[in-house]
C-alpha cells in the first residue's frame, strides 16, 4: 500500500526553499557589489601602472590569475581577466568571497528543501513544474560551485545566481503545488533517469547562457575599446576575453548537448513503454527534438563552418530560449500527452 504523502514535512520543504531563496538575493547583491567594486579597483590600479611603464604591455592584461599576474594594459587596449580564469593573488576581493559563501549556504538549504519535499511525497522531487523549477535551479547553483573549484567563474555569478532566484520565483508564484503524490503514469523508474538527465542538462544550458550573453557584451567592449572610444562598461574588466568565454562556453555545451542526447533517447524509450510508440509528434517532444537540433547545429557550425563569435553565442542563446520556451510555454499552454506530468 502506498505511504501517504507528509503535509507537515512538505511545508517545512517550502519554509526551507523560502530561506533559500532570501539567502539568494543576498547573495546576488554581494556578487554586483564585487563587480563595481572590483571594476574602479581595477581601473586605478590600471591607471597607476601605464604611469609607471615606459613600454607598452600585453594588449589583453591578466587579472589576477595564479602566479601574481601583473594588472596592465597598453593604453587603448581591452583590459580583461585572465583566460585562464584561476583564483588570483590579487586583491582579494572581500565582495565575492562573500557572494560565493552565502551562494553555498544557500544551496546547503536549498538542497535541504528538495530532500524534504523528495521524503514528504516518497519519490523523486520532479513530478510537476513547481518541482522542477525549483530541483532545476538547485543543479544550476550545485553546477555552479563545483566549476568554481576548477575556474574562477565568479564574475558569472551575479548572471547565474539572478537566474536562480527567477526560477525559484517562477516556482513560488507561478507553478504552486503541494506536495502530493504521482499520478499512475508517471511512476516510472524513467522519470528518475529521463527527467534527471533533462534537469542537468538544462542547468548547464544556463550556465553556457549566462557566459553567451557576457560574450556579446565583452565583444562590443573590445571593439570599441580598440576603436579608441571609452570604456563605458568597466565592471567587464573582470570577465575574460570574448574569445576565453567563447571557448568555455563551447566545452561545456558539448557536455550539456550529449546529456540532452540522452534526454531525447531515454523520453523515446519511456513513451514506448507508457502509450506504445517511440514517437508521436507530441508538442513537447517536438520541442525537445528543436532544443535538440538547435544545439546539435551550434556544434556543428562552430567546429566545421566557422560560425565563431557573436553568430556562435547568438546560437547558444537561441538554444536556451528554446528550451525556456519548453519548459514555460509548452507546458502550459499547449495540450499534449506530457501536459498532465507539469515536467
Amino acid at each position: 500500500m502506498p505511504q501517504p504523502v507528509n503535509a507537515e514535512l512538505g511545508q517545512i520543504s517550502e519554509l526551507l526553499m523560502l530561506l533559500a531563496s532570501i539567502a539568494y538575493v543576498v547573495a546576488l547583491l554581494f556578487f554586483v557589489l564585487d563587480l563595481v567594486k572590483s571594476s574602479s579597483t581595477i581601473g586605478s590600479l590600471e591607471t597607476r601602472l601605464a604611469d609607471e611603464q615606459a613600454t607598452p604591455a600585453r594588449s589583453l592584461a591578466g587579472v589576477g590569475a595564479r602566479g601574481g599576474s601583473s594588472i596592465a594594459a597598453a593604453a587603448g587596449s581591452p583590459v580583461t581577466a585572465d583566460a585562464s580564469m584561476d583564483y588570483g593573488s590579487g586583491p582579494r576581493r572581500r565582495s565575492a568571497r562573500i557572494a560565493v559563501s552565502l551562494t553555498v549556504l544557500a544551496a546547503v538549504v536549498h538542497g535541504a528543501a528538495v530532500l524534504t519535499r523528495a521524503i514528504a511525497a516518497h519519490r523523486v522531487p520532479w513530478g510537476n513544474m513547481y518541482e522542477f523549477c525549483t530541483t532545476g535551479a538547485f543543479l544550476v547553483a550545485a553546477i555552479f560551485l563545483i566549476t568554481l573549484t576548477r575556474k574562477d567563474l565568479r564574475f558569472v555569478g551575479s548572471f547565474v545566481v539572478g537566474l536562480v532566484v527567477i526560477m525559484l520565483c517562477a516556482a513560488t508564484v507561478g507553478f504552486p503545488t503541494p506536495v502530493a503524490r504521482l499520478i499512475p503514469a508517471l511512476q516510472s523508474y524513467w522519470l528518475i533517469v529521463h527527467v534527471s538527465i533533462a534537469v542537468a542538462s538544462s542547468a548547464l544550458f544556463t550556465i553556457t547562457f549566462s557566459m553567451s550573453v557576457l560574450q556579446l557584451l565583452q565583444t562590443s567592449r573590445e571593439a570599441k575599446l580598440l576603436a579608441g572610444k571609452a570604456d563605458t562598461a568597466r565592471f567587464l574588466r573582470l570577465v575574460p576575453s570574448a574569445l576565453s568565454l567563447e571557448n568555455l562556453s563551447y566545452r561545456l555545451n558539448a557536455i550539456a548537448f550529449v546529456g540532452w542526447t540522452f534526454t531525447l533517447m531515454a523520453g523515446a524509450i519511456w513513451a514506448e513503454q507508457a502509450w506504445g510508440r517511440y514517437w508521436g509528434w507530441d508538442t513537447k517532444e517536438v520541442w525537445t527534438f528543436v532544443i535538440w537540433t538547435v544545439y546539435a547545429g551550434y556544434l556543428h557550425a562552430r567546429a566545421t563552418r566557422g560560425w565563431t563569435g557573436t553568430r556562435a553565442a547568438w546560437l547558444s542563446i537561441v538554444g536556451y530560449l528554446c528550451i525556456v520556451f519548453n519548459f514555460t510555454i509548452v507546458n502550459v499552454y499547449f495540450s499534449g500527452l506530457h501536459s498532465y506530468s507539469g515536467v
